[in-house]
């Protein structure tokens, strides 16, 4: 299935590494203009030297203020992937204000103003437009020492409904895709101890973990043409983790 995007501009936060990175080249190789964000200059600067023709935003998301004045010279936005998240991992009675704070000011808020900002936009210009939310599985089921980063998803896969509800009528698609660990580079790092990994392994029925690939690939099928008639999905990328 050949998906294209010519002719289309796409915005991707989180876009230094890991997902968002791989993304915006996939855009990229199907055609669309893509606006890369991230909070980190050295990673928009060697994104750009490996991708050229991106155009590149540094600011933290987790500044509101920050985060409306550096999206308001981006112009007009056709597809929006709102991949930017922190994970504090700490056990429930050691949460602290701090990570709580932080992760849902990046998880959760700026989802919701970058795609207030991205939405009213495509209203004011008539179009029809497609945004992904990349959440977790860890949204719909509970994982030891996740408590902030599980509250986060679940905000965010709700944010996902509303907003699919309340866009729809304007021919806004919203979408998220939930995938299980990932093994982007800090994945393959966190998760190539065999005790660590064994157990959640044990709970895929695929018995593997996400490879970068998939959740793009999952990412691009939700933004395209191609999920016309699909909106308000929290769509697994988890090899049957969460049938279980």
């Amino acid at each position: 299935m050949e998906i294209s995007f010519a002719g289309l501009r796409a915005l991707v936060t989180g876009a230094g590494k890991g997902i968002g990175r791989d993304t915006v080249k996939a855009l990229r190789a199907a055609g669309a203009e893509v606006t890369a964000l991230s909070r980190t200059a050295g990673d928009l600067e060697s994104l750009a030297r490996e991708c050229p023709g991106v155009r590149t935003v540094c600011v933290d998301l987790s500044q509101w203020d920050a985060t409306e004045r550096a999206l308001s010279s981006v112009g007009p936005v056709d597809l929006l992937v709102n991949n930017a998240a922190v994970a504090h991992l700490q056990p429930l009675l050691q949460v602290t204000e701090e990570a709580f704070d932080q992760s849902f000011a990046v998880n959760v808020k700026s989802a919701l103003l970058v795609s207030q900002i991205v939405a009213r936009q495509m209203i004011a210009r008539g179009v029809s437009g497609s945004i992904v939310n990349v959440s977790s599985q860890a949204s719909q089921c509970a994982l030891q020492d996740h408590a902030v980063y599980c509250a986060t998803k679940g905000a965010l896969d709700m944010l996902t409904k509303v907003m699919a509800l309340e866009l729809g009528p304007k021919k806004i698609r919203v979408n998220s895709v939930n995938p299980t660990v990932v093994l982007t580079d800090m994945g393959r790092l966190g998760w190539s101890d065999p005790q660590k990994a064994g157990p959640m392994l044990s709970r895929i029925p695929l018995g593997r973990f996400a490879e970068v690939e998939d959740v793009v690939n999952g990412i691009l099928f939700l933004l395209s043409d191609k999920s016309a008639m699909i909106s308000g999905v929290c769509l697994p990328v988890d090899g049957g983790f969460l049938a279980c």
